[in-house]
């Protein structure tokens, strides 16, 4: 099963052996106070992940101050807001008065307006992240962003254009694909592109786990607040789970062949989760991805309850295989090898990442990364949705936007599941 934050520092402690990870792979060392002063941090997205996200932003650095809140309901907000009161160790620095707290479609904007806003978390479901990352960097606020950063082509080419005017205002932008942060995949990876398997000729990657939650529609909510809260069910809110979840392994890969990919064809349906609670998704999808030198790599994902859980990447050289996961990589062949050093919590040093780069006054942007990653899933999605193979241009120049027309409380029909050989692509 994928790891929770708590599963993942337990198993990462039984994992550590006494050999320290080379300087050169290191993790960044947690914030100090290299400026004089805090860090102040706005909240935009209160529930589960934007809850665990800024709980991980005050444990990497000692200098977060959480200053401000906003979401599209106020209730959640407000279990947030308690939840995160009742961490003792956190609490002296959780300074969010009622007058800081926002909601509704245009929360986000009104936190952006705040001039003592130094940075914001951004983690509400991704088919707003493309407006929010594109204003909160037109504001001059560092960014940390969950993952994925779109739903569609158009919003993956509104995150690009927002990371290139990042980089000419000297702003810094971190995403959460945690596998980028940590250790054992830093130095694997780097054994991959040290030529310690030799070249890649083939890969394949798998994210296969039970159903997740479920939030039941109650008779008070409109079509668009149940949408809203149920949102992983939605492609115009979560982008279907190979474009919410299967994107850490799809990220992988892409940093492995130090491309991306040229062309994917493949599969998909929607066999168990049937009912209307499961909006229109799918709950599987079997990809085959090409990329540059004819090398192919696999991609499955499920969520269906009662099947075994996998969730891995496997990249296969002239001379080795590595093998992946969080919390563990391994290399048999010519060169054999395994991780045995520190493990550091990715989820925390994610953020390390960005407060010490904001601290000692660098500049670090993972903007375009991110979105190419997250393009990655999405013609991937397209592929399984269409039946047809699609090219990485066609899927950068797509027009597709699954934004609804009006962003507001009311009616809003649930979508058509798409059939292969009927739904267009566009």
């Amino acid at each position: 099963m994928p790891y929770s934050r708590r599963e993942f520092i337990a198993s990462s402690s039984i994992a550590a052996a006494s050999l320290s990870l080379p300087s050169v792979f290191a993790a960044p060392s947690p914030v100090t106070a290299a400026r004089s002063g805090s860090l102040r941090v706005g909240l935009i997205g209160c529930g589960g992940r934007g809850t665990g996200a800024a709980t991980d932003a005050m444990r990497a650095s000692p200098l977060v101050q959480l200053r401000a809140m906003a979401d599209l309901v106020p209730d959640r907000l407000a279990t947030s807001r308690g939840h995160l009161a009742g961490e003792s160790e956190l609490s002296p620095r959780i300074l969010v008065k009622d007058e800081d707290c926002y909601t509704g479609f245009d929360a986000y904007r009104r936190l952006l307006e705040r001039s003592d806003i130094e940075a914001v978390i951004i983690a509400g479901p991704p088919g707003f992240r493309p407006a929010q990352v594109e204003a909160a960097i037109d504001a001059g606020k560092h960014v940390f962003m969950e993952k994925p950063v779109a739903v569609d082509p158009a919003g993956v080419r509104r995150v690009i254009a927002a990371a290139a005017k990042a980089d000419e205002k000297k702003l810094c932008i971190v995403s959460g694909t945690q596998r980028r942060h940590e250790a054992c995949y830093l130095e694997a990876i780097k054994r991959v592109h040290d030529g310690e398997i030799g070249p890649i000729v083939s890969a394949r990657c798998y994210w296969n786990q039970g159903g997740l939650w479920v939030h039941a529609r109650r008779p008070e909510y409109s079509d668009m607040e149940w949408q809203c809260r149920n949102w992983l069910y939605f492609t115009w809110l979560s982008g279907d789970h190979i474009v919410e979840q299967h994107i850490h392994n799809l990220d992988v890969m892409n940093w492995a062949m130090k491309s991306t990919p040229l062309k994917v064809m493949g599969v998909g349906g929607r066999q168990v989760r049937t009912g209307p609670e499961y909006g229109h998704i799918y709950d599987h999808f079997g990809l085959e991805y090409e990329y540059p030198g004819g090398v192919s790599m696999h991609s499955m994902c499920r969520q269906i309850d009662g099947c075994p859980p996998r969730v891995e990447e496997v990249i296969v050289g002239t001379t080795g295989t590595l093998v992946t996961r969080p919390g563990y990589a391994r290399i048999e062949g010519a060169k054999p090898w395994r991780y045995s050093g520190d493990n550091p919590n990715p989820y925390e040093q994610e953020h390390v990442a960005l407060f010490s780069a904001i601290s000692e006054g660098r500049h670090v942007n993972e903007g375009r990364r991110v979105a190419e990653s997250t393009l990655t899933a999405i013609m991937g999605r397209l592929a399984a949705y269409t039946g047809q193979t699609i090219t990485w241009e066609q899927a950068m120049n797509s027009t597709l936007d699954l934004t609804p027309a009006n962003l507001a409380f009311g009616d809003l029909p649930t979508p058509e599941v798409a059939m292969p050989g009927r739904t267009k692509f566009v």
